[in-house]
């Protein structure tokens, strides 16, 4: 592997950056929605599930 300078590595660095998509501000705030929304989901159903388990154990071992 050909070594390069630090010099030729921050400006193919920029190039690389230069392509990059980067998302709108709207895209970003609907992402970030969507993933609080369904984490928040999944902690309700995991809370049900271990309430349940819970509830069901605490009957067989009594």
């Amino acid at each position: 592997m050909a070594k390069t300078s630090p010099v030729a590595f921050l400006k193919q660095v920029r190039m690389e950056i230069r392509k990059v998509t980067w998302p709108t501000r709207k895209e970003t705030l609907v992402t970030a929605v969507m993933i609080s929304v369904l984490a928040l989901i999944a902690s309700m159903f995991f809370l049900a599930a271990d309430s349940l388990v819970g509830y069901a154990l605490s009957y067989l071992l009594k």
